[in-house]
C-alpha cells in the first residue's frame, strides 16, 4: 500500500562501552475507576480493570575489537494483568456432567500475558568499504495460565480471580464472549527474528546493499496442562430471545475451545544498487521471499460441538480436524526508481515487476472420526504465477521558489501481499476436503447427547431428530478445481489498488506550517466464491420486517428488509466452491476518499505542537455481482463477512473523522518536560443482528436443512455508530545528570479526564431482550505510571 515509510537505524554498539536501563510499573493503587451509574444502567455488570503492568528493558553495547567489531545486547520483560468486563469463571468448568455456563461472580476472569525477549547484534567492518551486520532476536511469551487455580503455567490465579489465557494465542485467552476454559497454553518460543546484511559504498556515488532475514512464529496454543477440556464437547450459546439468568450471553463459548499448534515462517532476501549524482538518484533492486505455513487444529476428542438457544440444544457442528495443513508461497520482484531534481521541481518515478506463486507439500490426512481411512496427498502446485507491473510516481514543487509553499502529488499501483491464504491456498488438496458441516438437532430427551449416528449424513428421526447435514460432500475428496483457471496464473489478475493524492503545505510564519491534502483509492480484482453446483434460480428470495422497537433508529422501525436468499432444499447440500473474479458475475467496487489537515509548529522557546484532523469515507457496492451469484459465503477482500442473509450490498461508512494533537514544552532553568497527546476517534460501527424463524419471514417454507433460524442485520452498515472515543494523556519528565550518566525520571497519566466511552457492544438484537448494545468493554480508566531510564 502507499503512504509514509520509516527508516529505522538500530543501535549497533561503538568504540565506547555504553548502555541504558529502563523500568516502568503500574500497581493496582495507581489505577482509577470510571465505572459510572450510566454504564451500570446500560448493562455493564463489571468494568474491566488494569491492575498490574510492568516493562523492564536493559541494553548495553561496545567494542569487541576497536574499529572492527562491535556488539549491542538488549533484554526486555513486559506484561500486564487486566480483568475482562462481564466475564467470570464458570462454576461448571471441567465438569463432564454439566452442559451450562454458570458464572461465579466471586472469580472474575483475568487476561494475563507477558513477553520476554533478548536480542544480540554484531557489526563487523573488516575493510573501510565493507560492513556486515548480524542480528538475532528471540521472543518468548508467557506460556500459559493457572486456569485451574494451580501452578499450571507461568501465571497463577489469586484473590479469587481466574487467569484464563496465554499471550500470543491465536484466539483471545478469554473475552466478553469466551469463557476462561476456552483459553490456551502456548509452549516453546513465540517469535524469532534473524538478519544478516552487507553494505558497501564502492565510491562516493555508488552504494551496494544485500540482506537475508527470517521471521519464525509459533502461535495458537493447546489445552491447559492437567485439564480435561479436550475430552469435553464445546458449547456456543445463541440467545435468540434473551439469555438465561445463569449469566450466558449471545455468542458465549464455553466448556472447551479450539486448540492450535501452528508455525509460520518467512525467509526474505534482497539486493540493491544506488547511484547518486547531483540531480539524479537512481536505484535498482531485487526482493525475494519464501513463506511457510504449517497448521494443526483440534477441537475435542468427539470431533463435534453443539449450539444451544437459551440452554436448549438446536444444532450440531461436525468437524474433521486434527489433520496437518501445509502451504508454501514464493515471491520475487525487481524494481527501478529515480528521483530527478530540476530547478524547483523534483520528479520521482518507479517501475516494479512482481511474480508470486504457491505450492503444497505432500501430506497425509487421517485417520480421524468422520474420516476413518487415511489419504496421502502428493505435492501439488497452487498458483503457478501471478505477474504484475506496477508504476509509481510523484512530484514535489517549490511553487514560489522561496521554500515556503510546496505542492506534492503522488500516484501508484499497489498489490495485495503474497500470503498463505486467499487464492494462493485455494488449490490446497486438503482444502478440497469438506471438513465442517452443521445439522439441525432436536434433543428431545434433553440429555445434551445426540441420540443418532453422526456418521450417517441423512435425516434421522428417532429418540432425537438429527436432520441431514448441510453438505453431503462432508469428508469426501473433491478433485474438481476450487480456483478458476483465470486465477491460477496470468498478468494483472492479482488483487490490489490504485491510488493518488495531492497536498499543499504552506509556511504560515517561521517554524509554523499547515498542510492540507486529498487522497483517493480504489480496489481492483475482487474475488468471489461461487458454488458451481448451485445456480441463481436455485435460491428463493425473502424479506423480514423489523420490529417496531423504540430502541432501533426511526427509519428501521417496522421497515421491510429484503434482498435475502435461501437455497432450495433439493440442492442445499451440493457444494463445490470455485474462487473466481467477481467481474464474472457483475461489478464489485470499493472506493475511498480522504482529506487530511495538519498544523506543525516548532518555536524557538522549546515548544512543539502538532495537530489536525483526517476525515474519509469508504463506499462498497457488489449488488450486481451478488445478483449473478447469490450463493457466496465469504468475500476475502470485503470489510464485512458476507452471506446470503446479509441484505446490505451497497453501503458507505459515511464521513468518519479523527482528531489528533500533541505538544511538548521544556520548562526553562529547571529542565522539566511537559507533554501531552489527544486523540478522538469515531466509535464502533453498530449492528442489530436479529434471529428470525421461517414463520417470521415471507419465505413461505422452512429454511434449507430445517435450520431453526437465520440472522439478519437490521441496520445498514455505516449509519449507526457507538460512543466517540476521546483520550487525553500527559507526561512529566525530569532529566538528572551526574558525571557521564543521564537519568530520565517520568510520570505519565493516561486518560486524564477519566472518560468511559464504550469500545465494544453486544450487537445481538431481540425484541424480548434488553441486552442489545450492552457494553462489553470501555476505555481503560485513568491511571498513572512511573518510569525511570538510566543511561551511561
Amino acid at each position: 500500500m502507499g503512504g509514509p515509510s520509516f527508516s529505522i537505524v538500530p543501535k549497533t554498539g561503538g568504540n565506547r562501552l555504553a548502555g541504558s536501563f529502563y523500568e516502568s510499573t503500574i500497581t493496582e493503587g495507581m489505577v482509577g475507576d470510571n465505572y459510572s451509574d450510566e454504564l451500570k444502567a446500560r448493562g455493564l455488570t463489571t468494568p474491566g480493570k488494569l491492575f498490574k503492568l510492568w516493562d523492564i528493558n536493559a541494553g548495553v553495547g561496545g567494542p569487541i575489537k576497536k574499529d572492527v567489531i562491535w556488539f549491542f545486547f538488549q533484554f526486555r520483560d513486559q506484561g500486564s494483568h487486566r480483568t475482562i468486563p462481564g466475564m467470570f469463571a464458570n462454576k461448571n468448568m471441567g465438569d463432564p456432567t454439566k452442559w451450562t455456563y454458570e458464572r461465579d461472580t466471586t472469580r472474575p476472569a483475568v487476561a494475563a500475558g507477558s513477553w520476554r525477549n533478548a536480542a544480540l547484534r554484531l557489526t563487523v567492518q573488516p575493510t573501510q568499504r565493507n560492513k556486515f551486520n548480524v542480528f538475532w532476536d528471540q521472543q518468548v511469551p508467557c506460556q500459559g495460565a493457572g486456569v485451574l487455580g494451580s501452578d499450571a503455567g507461568c501465571r497463577q490465579s489469586g484473590d479469587g480471580e481466574i487467569i484464563c489465557g496465554a499471550a500470543g494465542a491465536s484466539n483471545p485467552p478469554c473475552s466478553a464472549t469466551a469463557a476462561p476454559e476456552v483459553g490456551t497454553y502456548l509452549s516453546g518460543y513465540g517469535q524469532r527474528v534473524q538478519q544478516a546484511t552487507w553494505t558497501s559504498p564502492v565510491t562516493n556515488k555508488l552504494l551496494l546493499e544485500a540482506g537475508f532475514g527470517t521471521y519464525f512464529s509459533q502461535w495458537g496454543g493447546t489445552a491447559h496442562p492437567g485439564s480435561n477440556f479436550p475430552q469435553l464437547v464445546g458449547v456456543t450459546e445463541q440467545c435468540v430471545s434473551g439469555c438465561p439468568v445463569n449469566g450466558s450471553i449471545a455468542g458465549l463459548q464455553y466448556r472447551s475451545g479450539t486448540y492450535r499448534q501452528n508455525f509460520q515462517g518467512t525467509t526474505g532476501w534482497r539486493g540493491s544498487a544506488a547511484y547518486v549524482s547531483g540531480a539524479h538518484n537512481l536505484k535498482f533492486g531485487y526482493q525475494g521471499g519464501h513463506l511457510i505455513d504449517d497448521q494443526y487444529t483440534t477441537t475435542n476428542d468427539q470431533f463435534y460441538s453443539i449450539r444451544v438457544n437459551n440452554g436448549v440444544p438446536n444444532q450440531i457442528t461436525e468437524n474433521i480436524n486434527a489433520i496437518p495443513v501445509q502451504q508454501r508461497v514464493r515471491y520475487a520482484s525487481f524494481y527501478a526508481q529515480e528521483s530527478w531534481t530540476r530547478g524547483r521541481i523534483t520528479l520521482q518515478g518507479a517501475l516494479r515487476y512482481d511474480r508470486a506463486w504457491s505450492f503444497y507439500p505432500e501430506v497425509t490426512v487421517g485417520p480421524v472420526r468422520f474420516f476413518p481411512n487415511p489419504v496421502t496427498y502428493p505435492k501439488t502446485e497452487g498458483v503457478t504465477g501471478y505477474n504484475d507491473i506496477s508504476p509509481r510516481g510523484g512530484l514535489a514543487w517549490d511553487v514560489l521558489g522561496n521554500g515556503k509553499t510546496s505542492l506534492k502529488v503522488n500516484f501508484g499501483k499497489y498489490l495485495q501481499a503474497a500470503q498463505n491464504g486467499l487464492s494462493y491456498g485455494a488449490l490446497r488438496p486438503t482444502g478440497r476436503l469438506a471438513t465442517t458441516v452443521t445439522r439441525t438437532w432436536n434433543d428431545r430427551d434433553l440429555d445434551f447427547v445426540p441420540d443418532c449416528d453422526l456418521s450417517n449424513p441423512l435425516r434421522q428421526d428417532g429418540v432425537d431428530l438429527c436432520d441431514q447435514i448441510s453438505d453431503l460432500g462432508f469428508g469426501q475428496q473433491r478433485f474438481t478445481s476450487t480456483l478458476h483457471d483465470q486465477l491460477i496464473s496470468g498478468w494483472g489478475v492479482r488483487p490490489g489498488d490504485w491510488q493518488y493524492g495531492v497536498s499543499i503545505q504552506q509556511e504560515l510564519m517561521p517554524r509554523v506550517s499547515a498542510e492540507i491534502g486529498y487522497q483517493n483509492r480504489w480496489l481492483t480484482n475482487f474475488t468471489w466464491i461461487d458454488n458451481a453446483l448451485q445456480a441463481p434460480t436455485d435460491f428463493a428470495t425473502f424479506s423480514v420486517t423489523a420490529p417496531n422497537d423504540p430502541r432501533l433508529p426511526e427509519e428501521v422501525r417496522g421497515a421491510v428488509i429484503g434482498g435475502l436468499y435461501n437455497v432450495n432444499q433439493n440442492v442445499a447440500s451440493n457444494v463445490q466452491d470455485v474462487t473466481t473474479l467477481s467481474s464474472d458475475f457483475g461489478e464489485y467496487s470499493q472506493k475511498s476518499h480522504g482529506i487530511l489537515f495538519n498544523v506543525s509548529a516548532r518555536p524557538r522557546n522549546g515548544l512543539v505542537f502538532q495537530g489536525g484532523f483526517s476525515t474519509g469515507t469508504v463506499r462498497t457496492n457488489y449488488c450486481e455481482a451478488r445478483t449473478g451469484a447469490p450463493e457466496y459465503t465469504v468475500l476475502p477482500q470485503s470489510p464485512i463477512q458476507q452471506h446470503p442473509t446479509n441484505p446490505w450490498c451497497d453501503w458507505s461508512t459515511g464521513w468518519t473523522t479523527r482528531y489528533t494533537g500533541l505538544g511538548t514544552y521544556t520548562l526553562p532553568k529547571i529542565e522539566v518536560l511537559v507533554s501531552g497527546t489527544f486523540r478522538s476517534d469515531q466509535g464502533a460501527q453498530l449492528a442489530a443482528n436479529q434471529a428470525f424463524t421461517a414463520a417470521q419471514t415471507t419465505l413461505g417454507r422452512p429454511f434449507a436443512n430445517n435450520a431453526p433460524n437465520v440472522t439478519v442485520n437490521l441496520i445498514e452498515p455505516g449509519t449507526l455508530y457507538g460512543d466517540r472515543v476521546n483520550e487525553f494523556d500527559m507526561r512529566f519528565a525530569k532529566i538528572l545528570r551526574f558525571g557521564r550518566t543521564r537519568t530520565n525520571v517520568g510520570f505519565d497519566v493516561y486518560n486524564l479526564t477519566n472518560s468511559a466511552p464504550v469500545l465494544t457492544y453486544n450487537q445481538t438484537f431481540s425484541p424480548t431482550s434488553t441486552t442489545w448494545l450492552t457494553p462489553n468493554s470501555v476505555l481503560q480508566p485513568r491511571f498513572w505510571k512511573f518510569s525511570v531510564q538510566f543511561d551511561f
